[in-house]
């Protein structure tokens, strides 16, 4: 774009989907030689939610992508490693033992002439022994407190895929210092207007000036400060099969001996569930509920007995919660991402991937014009299908459990009734392996058969098969898995040794 006027794209809001987008943006279109001028008009006055301290495993290729070292990255976040969730008290106890089940990020192993997930149900395992126990390497690490790390681990790469635990503030705080010096242009203001022509945006008002620019996208989290002025009415609420719609959030400090967890869990409570989360030197925590059912105060108060007595609380914090999405996210010369796009509630550490999918389609979209009808279109069905498929597969977690203790979870099953394509897959599920094929047409951006199979058998949604598979045929798929099994614990790292290992500055915060 040498000898033309640079075309400017403002990012209103920092956190992190401001700086993702800026820093994503500014590496797909400026690494060789400019063509945007990528301005982030952030408030120093409108803090971030800054609570959402988990992630998917995806998120890893974001940051390899952005040439970010990862040790730097961990250690100024204040970072450790996921590698799935613990999902307890989903059920009715049996035997007085509390449920759970484990959905780790890594892939079921191949088999042999089935699948090993049919060879479960086939040999009857399922009678004595947990699904994820059975397929999932990630589950035999973090039995014995061990990290998919080994010695020789190359950045980005381990045996099994993991995410990271970190400190959202912090995080935010990093991109924007490697943004910066990537060349972005960092505007420290509050928006106090936005001028509209024609149902575009041409310019954003501050206390210190005018910024206009050719294409704005919209980073202000729930307020949706730029989206919000270009079309009414332009919000699809999921309220009506995922109610939760407050949080509470605590700050603890660890307890004197507490090692780090390498998984989140995730604890069903009276009206919704509490999440915990390690980072190496607290634990973030939040209980997810329908403020319908149960005030504020009383949440506050379970989530506090919930964590002990003991707890060392740094930090507690009220939210609340817009749960849906846009109808547009692309109108005119402005695009919504994060919050201000959509939000699932958090059950599956979900917030950065949605922003990193929004950024990257947009990118492609983008590189084809600022103006195109037809691929705004695109960019729309895409998001509005991939918070759909999300939608549905959090509702999967609340509809098959047999809990009736309150009246959330009373109501709870008839969630996945209202989900046309979750229900008609249920029942299909009933009688035969939920399988790849099952998902054909659909818009899963991360979430396939493999997590659909640790939810559904996890909370004993289990099909009635009646075939027959030759005893010696389970037994190599078994074994050949158990042998895995053992490599990767003598190559693993325990997860303390790994944080231990990390080099670098870590900022206060």
């Amino acid at each position: 774009m040498s000898g033309q006027a640079l075309k400017t794209i403002n990012i209103v809001g920092g956190g992190s989907s401001g700086w993702m987008t800026a820093i994503y943006l500014n590496r797909y279109f400026n690494q060789r030689e400019k063509n945007f001028a990528i301005n982030v008009i952030e408030s120093p006055d409108v803090g971030i939610i800054g609570v959402g301290e988990a992630t998917v495993h995806s998120i890893r290729f974001f940051f390899a992508a952005m040439g970010l070292d990862e040790r730097e990255l961990m250690a100024e976040t204040n970072a450790t490693i996921k590698t799935g969730i613990l999902f307890r008290n989903w059920k009715k106890p049996v035997d007085g033992k509390t449920h759970e089940y484990f959905h780790p990020f890594d892939q079921q192993q191949p088999g042999g002439s089935v699948d090993i997930s049919s060879a479960w149900f086939a040999r009857s395992r399922d009678k004595h022994e947990r699904y994820d126990q059975a397929v999932s390497l990630n589950t035999r690490l973090m039995r014995e407190g061990k990290c998919p790390k080994t010695s020789m681990s190359m950045p980005y790469q381990a045996i099994t895929p993991y995410g990271y635990h970190l400190d959202a503030t912090l995080l935010a705080r990093f991109l924007r210092r490697k943004a910066v010096e990537a060349g972005v242009r960092h505007i420290e203001a509050t928006v106090t207007d936005v001028s509209v022509v024609d149902d575009r945006i041409t310019s954003v008002t501050t206390e210190n000036g005018q910024f206009p620019g050719d294409f704005f996208i919209d980073c202000s989290g729930f307020r949706g400060l730029l989206i919000s002025r270009l079309q009414e009415g332009n919000w699809q609420s999921f309220a009506d099969v995922l109610p939760c719609n407050k949080a509470v959030a605590i700050q603890r400090e660890l307890r004197e001996g507490e090692v780090p967890k390498p998984y989140t869990v995730a604890t069903a409570l009276s009206n919704g569930w509490a999440w915990q989360i390690d980072l190496v030197n607290r634990q973030g925590s939040g209980y997810v509920y329908d403020a319908n059912r149960i005030d504020p105060e009383v949440a506050e108060q379970e989530l506090r007995e919930f964590l002990g007595e003991d707890s060392q609380v740094l930090k507690c914090k009220h939210l609340d919660m817009q749960v849906g999405c846009r109808k547009e996210f692309w109108l005119g010369n402005c695009v919504a991402v994060g919050l201000a796009g959509g939000f699932i509630e958090p059950l599956e550490s979900t917030g950065l991937h949605m922003i990193h999918l929004g950024v990257s389609l947009l990118a492609t979209h983008l590189a084809g014009g600022m103006d195109n009808e037809a691929l705004r279109d695109s960019y729309n069905e895409k998001m509005r299908g991939f918070y759909e498929d999300l939608k549905q597969f959090i509702v999967l977690h609340y509809c098959l459990t047999n809990r009736d203790d309150t009246e959330f979870w009373r109501a709870a099953p008839a969630t996945g009734k209202a989900c046309s394509w979750l229900d008609v897959r249920l029942h299909q599920w009933r009688h035969k392996i939920c399988e790849y094929q099952d998902f054909a047409g659909s818009y899963s951006s991360i979430f396939t058969d493999t997590n659909y199979r640790y939810v559904l058998y996890g909370m004993g949604h289990n099909p009635d098969l009646t075939f027959v598979l030759a005893e010696e045929d389970a037994a190599q798929i078994f074994s050949r898995f158990s042998a895995l099994v053992q490599r990767a614990l003598r190559g693993s790292l325990q997860h303390e040794e790994f944080l231990q290992s990390l080099s670098g500055p870590v900022r206060a915060g």
